[in-house]
């Protein structure tokens, strides 16, 4: 990495002062978390001294992406330094400012806010218009829960966010605002829909100060289309690579994501938080495998840790480990059974278990604790769908995509909701937006070739040209090759018929997987290749076909009667 790992930790223990003091806790926690991942220098510290990073070199290489990707950027990339700002004078020791930090930490908001309300200097009127603006989310939620409408909406606002934007907006207009302010004006942007005045103002905080990730994530939030991310002015210092990291991987651009994450570790090998966010990104890929052994490895490392793992507890349930998503769900109840996060794995482990009812509890008590945790939203559509609730289902998807339109699990969840409904055109309306989003993923395909299938749509050409598509995307479960032979068949095309026919009779010997698939396309390759007189291959497949009991067994005898007949009168 073109930076030193001696400058990422100074500017690292600088910044988790000046965020620590801000009160900005998420930003500060994120920098300690970088700053014990970049690896200490075993000669000068002994492992016990760095336990939190043991085995971590071992780890990296078990999780290399670099067989696949070539790490980006290339080598003598030139960063930006940028000066860490020196503290104002007057804030350092105000007895005013103090107070005010502990009525902030003990979430008194408007007492903190009133405290600075006639103090001077930049850290006391960044200081005051957070707690404001945390005191105005607060009451918002309280409206929120008061006012409820009947599908859970309200259209409650903060209402401190007029009052903050006038008095940052005149400090930003006489230039004296610092980086902090420009990040809480770009959050109070963002939330009024002043989108591109706030990417802007972000940008200018970042690139004065670059160590607030919380910023980077607002700027993240905002950048929807690889255009507008190419559109930003950013200085590039090292802080801009986990920015480019985190954003590629939310524009589904996993591979680009997974090569800077990769080039990261060359400095921050020891940071759990890269491990994770490598473990969504092979999440999305479908590489289960490997996602599933980075998180055993992130627990063993940090068994109270609650961030991310309510993904672990989605690939456990996609494997139907019932002992990994029991020992998971009891962690996390011991740890801290009032995050969204836990309430979510144990949802996820009461839905394994077949008790909808009582998964369902779960997932509503994870939207009490974060109404937009959208997990609990998408998984709770899938449990109504389970319990044929199809209206809470719908509501549950649409609530979902209101809050990320980007989620392909919701457009596919919708998909099905009106599938059961028998409403395939809508059905397919959403399917196309989920594989849209998605399109290596093997399932949306299939979920919209058998909606062309249904018997209102019978668009079997469709549905053909879908079932292909997914058995290009790595279809594990083997459904498309199959469906291919059959809907061609339908449709009189035997020669291509028999090419899936043959295809999937392979996958399936591969596999030594047994079944009525099996027999369908033994006879069908026995009658096609007997009519194409190739009695040969036709021989070998009845032959076959006679160590099955049942009426494909007598249908074989006859068939190579008949192809000896044939044989004997063709010369």
């Amino acid at each position: 990495m073109g930076v030193s790992k001696e400058t990422c930790r100074t500017e690292l223990r600088t910044a988790i002062r000046h965020l620590t003091d801000r009160c900005l806790f998420a930003a500060s926690k994120w920098a300690a978390e970088q700053l014990v991942g970049i690896e200490q220098d075993p000669a000068k510290y002994p492992p016990s001294h760095t336990r939190l990073q043991r085995d971590c070199s071992s780890i990296r290489r078990r999780f290399r992406s670099t067989d696949e990707i070539t790490a980006t950027p290339v080598a003598g990339t030139s960063y930006v330094s940028s000066p860490l700002p020196e503290e104002e004078s007057e804030d350092v020791d105000s007895d005013f400012y103090l107070l005010a930090k502990m009525y902030f930490n003990c979430r008194e908001y408007r007492r903190a806010a009133h405290v600075l309300s006639d103090q001077p200097g930049k850290k006391a009127l960044f200081l005051r218009c957070y707690a404001l603006y945390l005191a105005g989310e607060k009451r918002k939620e309280e409206e929120t829960i008061e006012l409820e409408g009947p599908l859970g909406k309200s259209d409650a606002v903060n209402s401190e966010l007029v009052s903050i934007e006038r008095d940052l907006a005149a400090v930003r207009k006489n230039s004296s605002i610092d980086p902090f302010g420009l990040y809480l004006y770009g959050l109070v942007l963002k939330a009024k829909g002043n989108e591109n005045l706030a990417r802007t103002v972000l940008v200018e905080s970042v690139n004065t100060y670059p160590w607030n990730w919380s910023a980077w994530l607002e700027l993240q939030s905002l950048c929807t289309t690889i255009d507008t991310l190419n559109g930003l002015k950013l200085n590039n210092h090292w802080m801009k690579d986990f920015f480019l990291a985190s954003t590629y991987h939310e524009l589904r651009m996993h591979n680009e994501s997974l090569a800077k994450y990769d080039y990261l570790q060359a400095t921050f090998g020891c940071s759990n938080y890269i491990k994770a966010q490598i473990a969504k990104a092979q999440y999305s890929l479908r590489e289960f495998e490997l996602v599933e052994a980075i998180f055993e490895e992130l627990l063993r490392i940090d068994p109270y840790r609650i961030d991310d793992m309510d993904m672990y507890s989605n690939v456990l349930y996609a494997k139907e480990c019932f002992s990994g998503l029991s020992y998971l769900a009891h962690q996390v109840f011991m740890t801290d059974k009032y995050r969204p996060e836990s309430c979510c794995i144990i949802g996820n482990y009461y839905s394994l278990k077949g008790l909808h009812e009582k998964s369902v509890m779960y997932f509503r008590r994870a939207l009490k604790l974060d109404k937009k945790y959208l997990s609990a939203w998408t998984l709770m559509g899938h449990e109504y769908v389970e319990m044929k609730n199809t209206p809470a289902a719908v509501d549950a998807y649409r609530r979902a995509v209101d809050i990320n339109p980007c989620d392909y699990r919701a457009w596919y969840g919708l998909g099905q909701a009106y599938e059961m409904m028998g409403m395939p055109y809508y059905a397919l309306h959403y399917f196309k937006k989920s594989v849209f989003l998605q399109p290596g993923d093997s399932r949306l395909w299939i979920a919209m070739a058998h909606c062309y299938e249904t018997d209102q749509l019978r668009m079997l050409e469709e549905a053909i040209k879908c079932y292909r598509r997914a058995a290009n995307c790595n279809d594990r479960e083997a459904i498309a090759l199959h469906k291919l032979a059959k809907l061609h068949s339908e449709l009189g095309q035997s020669q291509e018929a028999a090419f899936y026919y043959k295809k999937d009779l392979e996958r399936m010997e591969d596999e030594e997987r047994e079944g009525p698939n099996m027999v369908e396309a033994l006879m069908f390759l026995a009658k096609y290749c007997r009519a194409q007189k190739r009695f040969e291959e036709a021989e070998v497949y009845c032959t076959r076909l006679l160590d099955y009991n049942g009426p494909e067994k007598e249908t074989a005898k006859s068939l190579l009667q008949d192809i000896k007949l044939a044989q004997s009168s063709f010369p």
